[in-house]
């Protein structure tokens, strides 16, 4: 299959696209590691460079001012697979093949097909130790989008998101090793899923300091469930008042199969959470310290989408959104826009920020311009380095596009200060489109859609042209089982 998939990139039969991407000087002589983190549900404003003051962050925010800032940064998606589908092949979610969470049980999604050309197999082309570590979601165990088939040398952490909304599981993958959890049998918690995987990742690159490797590091935190050893809760307990108690499943053949957990203090376990997710955060920093390969790696962060309002979490007491309006599977800002930092010593000014609209489809060839490979398919993504490195040839994306098939279908378009949004379009194809100039109405506040019908004319072609129909998603109604 492997044969077929590259014979289908070679002969270009994936169509419909933007122009390929084209090759780049490479920047060193000496490939750099990259270490891309991603958190899971974590809001703009759940970072303290970026405001939130109920708890601190400082590794993180130290990470932001050795590095750069974008303030214009989006996720691939507003739920979890496909924006991690849109991360990994440099496709939007009108192009790429996983436009939603579409489960296959008893565990796993939907799977990227074998055709998929993956970030990581672009890096295993260039010589690159692959890893991924945390939660996958792309492809059921042994398909053809389990991670081990899509690019990555090792995998260990959660496959099937449902699953990956415990924290202490009963099992987690190694590779296609099924690693039983025999401290969380029955009711038993003490197996912290977090801190396994977290472990992992560092000896990933302990064992791969010599050569240059690429981590993906899609850490669970701070998914629903709120959930985690008392300790580290007892930290803010008290601390966040009013507090706010979450009854969910606790027993029962559901137990740890979906439904979240019960939760006393949601207020002290969310902030303890993203606590525990700024300390790996900075243990992985360490860790390149330690080991002299910091100046040689680059490090990214950012959110898969914005604020989940599940198993308790409160987003309005944390101020999780920032400025902007709506929460994970909203295609208004607070659902896409996300936190962002890149980090690459003597590359990247120190303490810089920028404004360049950019969005999760241009890592891919961003990263293929950094170690000077072709990407040989048509891909959405425009790289960024340019931006990283302080130049001004910087490439400006026409416009941005996203769709989502649930809640009755959602749409969205940016286009330089323009934002489109279509709500129910699944029932009402011919939806009035929101229009919103982000410049003055960064919180979408102000429709102003009559006054501007040129810019909605604009839009409308766009939300036609931009996407193709795949077999599951047609903007039909939507067959699949939501799972996240």
């Amino acid at each position: 299959m492997r044969i077929i998939k590259r014979l289908l990139l070679v002969f270009g039969i994936l169509a419909g696209f933007s122009a390929c991407h084209s090759r780049k000087e490479v920047v060193n002589d000496k490939h750099p590691n990259i270490i891309y983190i991603l958190a899971d549900d974590l809001g703009y404003g759940d970072v303290g460079f970026n405001g939130q003051s109920k708890f601190k962050t400082p590794n993180i925010d130290k990470l932001a001012e050795n590095g750069m800032v974008f303030t214009q940064h989006y996720a691939g998606s507003t739920v979890c697979a496909p924006s991690r589908s849109a991360l990994l092949t440099g496709q939007h979610t009108g192009h790429t093949t996983i436009r939603g969470n579409k489960e296959v049980l008893p565990e796993g999604q939907h799977p990227l097909p074998d055709s998929t050309f993956t970030m990581a197999e672009m890096l295993q082309e260039a010589r690159y130790k692959t890893g991924v570590f945390g939660k996958w979601g792309l492809g059921y165990p042994g398909s053809e989008g389990d991670p081990n088939k899509q690019g990555f040398h090792e995998f260990y952490g959660y496959n099937c998101q449902r699953l990956a909304h415990h924290y202490y599981p009963y099992h987690l993958w190694h590779n296609q090793t099924k690693v039983i959890l025999e401290g969380n049998k029955g009711i038993e918690q003490n197996d912290y899923a977090a801190d396994l995987i977290h472990d992992k990742a560092l000896a990933f690159i302990e064992d791969n300091k010599g050569e240059p490797f690429f981590m993906y590091y899609a850490s669970p935190i701070p998914h629903a469930e709120l959930l985690m050893p008392q300790q580290n809760i007892d930290a803010f307990k008290g601390k966040l008042l009013p507090e706010k108690q979450y009854k969910g499943t606790d027993e029962g053949e559901k137990y740890r199969q979906g439904p979240y957990g019960s939760q006393e203090n949601c207020h002290a376990t969310f902030a303890a959470m993203v606590t525990l997710l700024d300390q790996q955060v900075g243990e992985i920093l360490n860790k390149l310290n330690d080991l002299g390969i910091a100046d040689n790696t680059i490090v990214l962060f950012t959110s898969d989408n914005g604020p989940h309002q599940e198993g308790g979490a409160d987003p309005d007491y944390f101020d999780s959104n920032g400025p902007y309006k709506g929460y994970k599977r909203d295609l208004y800002e607070g659902g896409i826009h996300v936190p962002m930092i890149a980090h690459w010593p003597g590359k990247i000014q120190a303490g810089s920020t920028t404004k360049h609209i950019s969005a999760f489809w241009d890592v891919m060839p961003t990263i293929a311009d950094i170690i000077g490979v072709d990407i040989d398919r048509k891909i959405d993504g425009i790289s960024f380095l340019p931006t990283l490195l302080g130049k001004s040839n910087q490439k400006q994306h026409d416009y941005l596009y996203w769709e989502f098939h649930e809640k009755g279908g959602r749409i969205a378009v940016r286009k330089e200060k323009w934002k489109g949004v279509k709500y129910n379009v699944l029932e009402q194809p011919d939806q009035p489109i929101e229009l919103y100039d982000l410049s003055i109405d960064p919180g979408e506040t102000n429709n102003i859609a009559s006054e501007h019908p040129e810019i909605v004319t604009k839009m409308n072609r766009i939300m036609k042209e931009a996407r193709t129909d795949s077999e599951v998603y047609q903007f039909s109604a939507p067959t699949y089982l939501h799972v996240d």
